[in-house]
């Protein structure tokens, strides 16, 4: 996996100062954002393939913008923070298509770079998937060409 790029959306700039920190040491780049209302945007014109995005945040709520971020491409791996544990919200964002929900504070970040490398290895899966779909698919038709 040679794109192991990151963007990370949080309005608390020490947060996303901590995040950067925790996953470059484990080899990913982090494009941190403060403003949420920027993430799409990014998203889109940067393609990042995995997400960080907080659930509290002024002008959109972290659940808003999963679902923004899922229409524009359900592919794109998404990790859910919050500082608000409650089952509700956990329940919520993975109905709405995250693939982990994490609780803040982040500590030493084991338990984030363990989500985001499991991200990385679901995209890398999809991708081994769909190369072997598009070989055999070509083959076949190489095969009934041949008759």
């Amino acid at each position: 996996m040679a794109d192991l790029r990151v963007l990370h959306v949080d309005d608390d700039a020490s947060v996303t100062r901590l995040v950067v920190k925790l996953l470059a040491k484990e080899g990913y780049r982090v494009t941190s954002l403060n403003d949420p209302t920027q993430a799409v945007d990014a998203v889109v014109s940067e393609n990042f393939r995995v997400v960080i995005l907080d659930m509290d945040m002024p002008d959109l709520d972290g659940l808003r913008l999963l679902e923004q971020v899922k229409r524009h491409d359900g592919g794109i791996q998404v990790i859910m923070l919050t500082g608000v544990v409650t089952t509700t919200a956990a329940l919520e964002s993975m109905r709405l298509g995250a693939n982990d929900c994490l609780f803040k504070p982040l500590a030493e970040g084991i338990e984030l770079a363990a989500a985001v490398e499991d991200a990385f290895e679901r995209i890398e899966r999809w991708r081994s998937r769909l190369t072997y779909l598009a070989e055999r698919r070509k083959a076949e038709r190489e095969m009934f060409a041949a008759t």
